[in-house]
């Protein structure tokens, strides 16, 4: 990123790009394109909302967490009526109550998902939600991959997806500023005869960008160079073995902190983060200065309701099993800064275990 820029108008950049855009399809497990936009992952969801629906359509969302209730808050504003199915955070929709749904709201034109919803940990069966709506309807398939894409198996077209968007600061492993957005052939079909206002996130211009390596607006240019080859040692190390890199690391994790006496929050949990009830009483302000301040670990609070009572901890991206030693190291040292009675080593013990395993 801190090398000399080159013009997102020269074939410098058009080569840069062209190998992004195929090492995208790959990430994605797509053939199709998958466009390139600067903005945060939640201007790729608003653009999944006005490229791919009119006012009046109805649409289903999943609301288990702050960023399933997402798709409804963008849709409103758009005068899209939404069918919300409500779930308890920390569990993930079943398949037969989206078939419900569907059945209960014929014509429905999409149904928008959250693969891994980051505010509660819990991972959403999307293979067999998706399957569940083709079978039963000609809703399109939306889904939320910010904190799923690079960390969980995920296979666009096999599948049946017809959107997916992703940020470029999760299992991407580069800063934000970038989104993605894979779309299905049906969903360009869609887009078509959609009527809800865009312009700067008009897909349409930047698929047609993309067929000549380019992009209807000024890139990020320096952000899209750090994906180059972040993308490239995605592909060197193997999507099969990365969704399993991020299962190891996952159930490492889960193993130290369960072995220290602490409640997992999620019971559908995700291999990108790991929500953890705190202790009763622990002041959640204590707890992580003593993590940060002392020890030099970040973690994440709660949201909504859950703030102050869990904690979240990632491990998608860059990061390998020493990292995971290291986090279960530093709770150990907090919980007893705080005053939880721990035995030094055991969470550690538990993860050492578990990765150890061939």
């Amino acid at each position: 990123m801190a090398a000399p820029l080159v013009h997102h108008r020269h074939p410098e950049f058009r080569e840069l790009f062209a190998r992004v855009q195929e090492n995208l399809r790959y990430v994605f497990q797509t053939s199709e394109r998958v466009v390139t936009l600067v903005s945060s992952g939640t201007g790729a969801m608003e653009a999944c909302i006005v490229n791919l629906l009119s006012a009046g359509d109805t649409i289903i969302t999943v609301n288990g967490g702050k960023f399933g209730a997402r798709w409804g808050e963008i849709a409103r504003q758009y005068g899209v009526p939404v069918v919300e199915l409500k779930v308890p955070w920390g569990e993930a929709v079943q398949p037969v109550r989206i078939l419900e749904a569907l059945q209960n709201h014929p014509g429905v034109k999409a149904v928008y998902l959250t693969h891994s919803e980051t505010s509660t940990g819990a991972a959403t069966d999307l293979q067999a939600i998706s399957a569940t709506v083709h079978e039963h309807s000609d809703a399109l398939v939306c889904v939320d991959g910010i904190t799923s894409v690079g960390a969980h198996e995920l296979r666009f077209d096999a599948w049946g997806i017809d959107a997916c968007v992703t940020g470029s600061q999760k299992g991407l492993m580069i800063p934000p500023g970038l989104a993605f957005v894979a779309l299905s052939q049906k969903a360009r079909a869609a887009m078509e005869r959609a009527t809800l206002p865009r312009f700067y996130f008009d897909l349409r211009r930047a698929l047609a960008a993309a067929e000549t390596n380019d992009t209807p607006w000024t890139p990020a240019i320096a952000l899209v160079a750090a994906l180059d080859l972040a993308l490239a040692h995605m592909k060197e190390e193997g999507m099969d073995r990365i969704w399993e890199r991020h299962k190891r690391l996952a159930l490492g994790l889960r193993a130290g902190i369960e072995a220290l006496g602490l409640r997992l929050f999620s019971d559908s949990p995700s291999y990108a983060v790991t929500p953890v009830w705190l202790p009763e009483g622990m002041s959640w302000k204590h707890f992580q200065s003593a993590l940060k301040t002392e020890n030099g670990v970040t973690i994440a609070g709660g949201q909504g309701e859950f703030t102050g009572r869990i904690f979240r901890i990632a491990h998608l991206g860059y990061f390998d099993e020493l990292d995971m030693v290291a986090v279960v190291a530093a709770l150990e040292r907090a919980l007893a800064r705080c005053g939880y009675v721990v035995e030094p080593g055991r969470g550690v013990a538990a993860v050492q275990r578990t990765l150890m395993v061939p």
